[in-house]
This record gives structure tokens, sequence and C-alpha cells, in this order.
């Protein structure tokens, strides 16, 4: 039983979590946080998409849509979201476009809400397109980008974000302190709850003990604990 300074209960919950993760990852990469939230009482949907096949629309209209369906069909009286990197965009998008009565709380973990430099300078190269595929060119900073387009959040956003970064050359194009991939400050969304800045790197943001203990005190009390991230 995974402790977390005690704060993850043990209680079944009425409540499901969908997990969406990154640009280039898998569902395994969630597996730290599927099992802490499985052990704190959530019914927990681990999604593995295919994120560098197509672009975000058609993705957030097939697997969030599938998503929720299978957290219906335990008759969850609560559906809410964890996300990494691009799978905030995802839930945004969904949400943007669909109603869902039964919404709970959503936690987005390093994502690049209001794009990346990253996109800007280097999307347009072969390589990109091969390694990150449609929905990766669609994360610039320009007004016309995805993320951009969607506009404030109207429901219960947490952001926890990261200031260290194991890749620095990206970080010379991305001005003011970043994760490797997005800056704190484009992490960011209109209309959110609550922000965290937490001494952790984009990839591995979602592994963190105390990112795990932030996320599951977000979705009980649709706030961050203070006692060990900074703001």
């Amino acid at each position: 039983m995974t402790d977390y300074n005690k704060i993850v209960l043990s209680e079944k919950r009425n409540e499901c979590v969908v997990l969406l993760h990154g640009l280039a990852r898998s569902s395994r990469s969630f597996s730290a946080m599927e099992n802490a939230l499985s052990e704190a009482g959530y019914h927990v949907i681990n999604v593995d998409y295919p994120s560098r096949k197509h672009v975000i629309e058609s993705l957030a209209e097939d697997y969030v849509t599938k998503a929720i369906a299978k957290c219906r069909s335990v008759l969850t009286e609560k559906i809410h979201f964890v996300t990494h990197s691009m799978g905030g965009i995802l839930v945004r998008y969904y949400l943007a476009n669909y109603s869902l009565d039964s919404l709970g709380h959503v936690v987005m973990l390093s994502p690049p809400n209001q794009g990346s430099e990253v996109v800007d300078k280097l999307g347009n190269f072969p390589g990109f397109y091969v390694l990150n595929g449609p929905a990766g060119q669609q994360l610039g900073t320009l007004a016309k980008s995805l993320p951009n387009k969607l506009g404030p959040v109207d429901y219960s956003v947490g952001v926890i974000t990261g200031n260290k970064s194991i890749n620095l050359i990206l970080s010379t194009i991305i001005p003011g302190d970043d994760d490797g991939k997005v800056s704190i400050e484009r992490a960011k969304v209109a209309g959110m709850s609550d922000y965290l800045v937490v001494p952790h790197t984009h990839p591995m943001i979602m592994s963190s003990k105390e990112v795990i203990r932030q996320t599951i005190g977000y979705l009980q009390n649709g706030k961050f604990y203070r006692k060990s991230a900074t703001q």
C-alpha cells in the first residue's frame, strides 16, 4: 500500500478518473499514478491512444468519448481527468465541444495550454513530424494554434508544471523557466482554479510521489496542498 504521507485514502469511491498520457507516450507512463489512484479508491481508466497518428480533434472525439463511456458503464457519480502534456489539450477540446454533467475535477500535468516555442521553432522540420505526427504540429504558441483557440476553462482545473529540464537544447528555445518542453507560464490556462510549480522535468513529472499526492489532493478537495510544492 502506498503511503504518500497518509493523504491517499483506501475507501472505495463511486468516482472514475480518466488518465490521458502525453504526445509520443503510452499508458505505461501513468502506471504509478494509476496504482495510487486505485489504492485511493477510484475506478481508473488509463487510456492508451495513438498520439502520433491523428490530429487532436480526432483523438479527443474518439478516445475521450470511449473513456467516458467506460466510466459510465460502472455507474460512477463523478468523472475526473488527470492528464500529462498534450492529454490536457484533448480534454480541453472535448469539454469545449461537448457537455459532461458528471464532470468532477481536472488535473493537468505539464500541459502546453498556450502552446510551446519548441513547436514554433522545430515544427516544420521533417524529423519533427516523424517523431510527433500531426497532433504535435498543432501545439505552437501562435493565436491560430489549437490550444490558443480553445479559450478559457469554465470547470475545475488544477495545473502542475515543472521547472527542471534534462533537455538543455530545447530549453534554450523556451523563454523563462521550463520543464524541457513547456514554459511554466505557457502551462497556465485562463480560468484555472489552482496552479503549482514543482522541481520536476516534463517526461517524469507524472511519476513523482509529491505530484501524485498533490493530484489526489486536488481530486478530493478541488485545491492543492501547499506543504511541499512551490507556487
